[in-house]
């Protein structure tokens, strides 16, 4: 039995879950908007940094990035301001 999760690429972006970037001052002015987005499907999608690269040496045996997955980095500022709006189950 394969209980693997796989993304649904067909799932839509719903609700951004805490502050907008330009309101925590996390964008530079310029480029990069790290941010939380519900999917109508109720995954989240995360806007982050690109650290595959510089942490992937540093995972426990049991945390695996997958080829087609990244490891990103967003500033704990959002997921803070995200906090109320995550739900508990």
């Amino acid at each position: 039995m394969d209980n693997a999760w796989n993304a649904d690429p067909r799932a839509r972006l719903t609700r951004r879950i805490g502050v907008a970037p330009s309101e925590l001052g996390t964008t530079g002015g310029r480029d990069g908007c790290p941010d939380i987005w519900e999917l109508d499907n109720g995954d989240f999608a995360v806007i982050g940094r690109d650290l595959t690269a510089v942490y992937s040496g540093d995972l426990p045996h049991d945390a695996v990035i997958g080829d087609r997955e990244r490891l990103v980095v967003i500033p704990r500022a959002t997921l803070l301001a995200a906090k109320d709006q995550i739900p508990d189950a």
